[in-house]
């Protein structure tokens, strides 16, 4: 197995890192638009101009044909330049959550149509999924889709919208034939501005703040026939599945290039602390917290760049990929927490960043997923393979 990274995805990750660096952390750590919970315009059109929107995505269709594991890296690098977690949630559920569905399901009128204007920036994308009674059960979501003529009618309402605030199209899921149970989703494209589709409050989190998020409301609404995507009445088994396989892996890039970030912080402070005399590195009890976090880094790396190389050899990853978002998502609080308690009082303080990675750190073991919905697909897989 080949534990190495070509020249041309090492060159592309320093890259990525020095534009995050230069032209994104600058404002995602200006302590303004956290407390405003306000959404960084200007680096979302940075992102656009830098071709990170639409990574994936094939080049007719504006993007940049970048492979799984090359899309992992930018993610990775955001992440270790300092990017604020809120912008990379809304960047996940723009190009992963809504443009991948589009992309790998999509019609060839429907690819032409979306893709350029997402892998621009143009507009935003977001997936509607979870529900006010429907969040790790996926499958039990109460939006109904009903044919009528030319077109679908929607009905129901969906909860924790990422983007919902700001979006311009979202990929949503509803059922189409209650008969058929998990079998009976469809999934619509769903523009802003269709009649009978609103958007909700904005809802006001504990973390990942600049990430706007709401309720998506359907009264009625009518959504062209043309704009079902994939089979009707299989959105979930291909749609839904497809879109958390990716959610699991890639979007959970970003926490690679955080836990990095969060060694090197912790490391700094450490030797420049003093207590007793000596700086605080110079303690046992520092230095194995120290290990234990480069010791985290490198197993969530290497277990995330496998689902990664599985994807881009189209080697189902079902369990690979809840197997890392688990990991991954425990690790992420794990390790805030750490890097908070070895910064002591200053951790608790905003200037230092610390306390706001704590709090964003709290939505990797709910969001994509809970922890618990992760370990009984992992359980699930390893009995049927038995």
């Amino acid at each position: 197995m080949e534990f190495s990274l070509s020249k041309e995805d090492q060159d592309f990750k320093e890259s990525v890192y020095r534009f995050g660096l230069r032209d994104l952390a600058p404002l995602s750590q200006k302590l303004e638009y956290d407390d405003k919970e306000e959404f960084i315009v200007a680096n979302w059109k940075n992102m656009g101009k830098f071709g990170l929107l639409g990574l994936p995505y094939p080049e007719q269709y504006g993007g940049a044909g970048a492979s799984v594991l090359t899309t992992t890296l930018a993610g990775e690098a955001l992440g270790y330049a300092g990017v604020d977690a809120g912008l990379l949630l809304s960047w996940g559920a723009h190009m992963i959550l809504c443009g991948v569905p589009i992309w790998q399901l999509g019609t060839e009128e429907q690819k032409k149509k979306y893709l350029p204007k997402l892998a621009s920036g143009e507009w935003i994308g977001g997936l509607g999924l979870t529900e006010p009674n429907a969040g790790s059960d996926a499958a039990g979501i109460q939006t109904t889709a009903v044919k009528k003529g030319d077109r679908y009618i929607l009905n129901g309402s969906k909860m924790f919208i990422t983007n919902g605030p700001v979006g311009n199209v979202f990929v949503v899921a509803a059922v189409t034939d209650r008969s058929k149970k998990a079998f009976g989703i469809s999934a619509f494209i769903v523009e802003k501005g269709m009649k009978g589709f609103s958007v909700g409050k904005k809802l006001s989190k504990l973390g990942v703040r600049t990430s706007p998020t709401s309720e998506l409301i359907f009264e009625d609404c009518e959504v062209p026939e043309e704009n079902i995507l994939g089979e009707p009445d299989f959105g979930f088994a291909n749609v839904i599945k497809l879109t958390l396989e990716w959610e699991r892996s890639c979007l959970v890039a970003p926490a690679i290039g955080g836990l990095e970030l969060g060694l090197k912080k912790a490391v700094e402070y450490a030797r420049e602390r003093k207590q007793f005399g000596k700086p605080i590195i110079k303690f046992q009890a520092i230095r194995h917290k120290i290990a234990d976090l480069k010791m985290n880094l490198e197993a969530v790396r290497q277990i995330v760049y496998k689902v990664a190389w599985m994807k881009d050899r189209d080697i189902p990853a079902m369990m690979d990929a809840s197997v890392a978002k688990l990991f991954v998502s425990e690790i992420m609080e794990r390790t805030a927490s750490e890097v908070l308690q070895i910064f002591g009082g200053y951790g608790f303080i905003k200037e230092y960043l610390v306390e706001r990675g704590y709090r964003d750190s709290r939505l990797s073991s709910i969001g994509g997923g809970t922890s618990e919905i992760q370990r009984g697909i992992i359980a699930r897989s390893i009995l049927n393979f038995k």
